[in-house]
């Protein structure tokens, strides 16, 4: 199975995103959120809290899970925060 992967700009909509992040889960269990720069990390976070109140009453819980990737964007190395999305079983 092909991982969703969804990247986030500093100037994407963390609604926006919070919602395709809640709509993967509910079809996938699991995506990664790529962000790179500051700004695009701040707005990937704020999606990820925002997907949590969205999956919440459906009894859905997510856990986050950061690291670093490596990305080659025009020619150059640059490093991308990968949020990994997956539901919390308990």
């Amino acid at each position: 199975m092909n991982i969703a992967i969804l990247k986030v700009a500093a100037d994407s909509r963390p609604l926006a995103v919070a919602g395709a992040i809640a709509g993967v889960i509910r079809e996938r269990g699991r995506v990664d959120v790529r962000a790179i720069g500051a700004s695009a990390v701040n707005q990937a976070v704020k999606a990820v809290a925002i997907a949590r109140v969205y999956l919440m009453p459906e009894g859905i819980d997510i856990v986050c899970i950061p690291s670093f990737s490596e990305v080659v964007i025009d020619g150059q190395k640059r490093t991308a925060i990968c949020l990994e999305i997956v539901t919390n079983h308990k």
